[in-house]
């Protein structure tokens, strides 16, 4: 039988930056437990007090996240994003703001025929969310 499932989140050197932002802009979030890389890990000393393992929840839904040691040829993608259901529209409005400072929107704040409001962006760690209001 299957012990539990959650999104897993890998980071190249800001989990825990990425961490502490999440759980301080989704409400009811918190960091369970974070791991780090000692400076016999992998990576070595250059790697010494990043993320090893880490669990959080962001609105009671559980996420695992890890700072790689080792440079993958690959990053993110927008193709698998974290979706958002926002209470209001100044919550959207909030929180939209936040996650796209420093990123990128792929689609902006709108009515697009699906919801009231609705955006797209992937946010300064290069994770991709949809928010909608409905």
């Amino acid at each position: 039988m299957t012990k539990s499932v959650s999104t897993f989140l890998m980071f190249t050197g800001h989990g825990e930056e990425a961490i502490n932002f999440y759980t301080s802009l989704i409400p009811n979030s918190k960091i369970e437990s974070i791991t780090k890389w000692g400076a016999d890990g992998p990576g070595g000393p250059s790697k010494e007090g990043t993320v090893m393992r880490a669990a959080f929840t962001l609105n009671g839904v559980a996420f695992q996240a890890s700072d790689s040691p080792v440079k993958h040829a690959f990053d993110f993608t927008p193709s698998m994003s974290i979706f958002v259901e926002c209470d209001s529209e100044a919550e959207l409005d909030r929180v939209f703001a936040a996650l796209a400072e420093g990123g990128q929107t792929l689609m902006p704040l709108g009515n697009y025929g699906f919801s009231k409001k609705f955006g797209w962006c992937n946010d300064r760690f290069g994770v991709s969310w949809q928010l909608n209001f409905s």
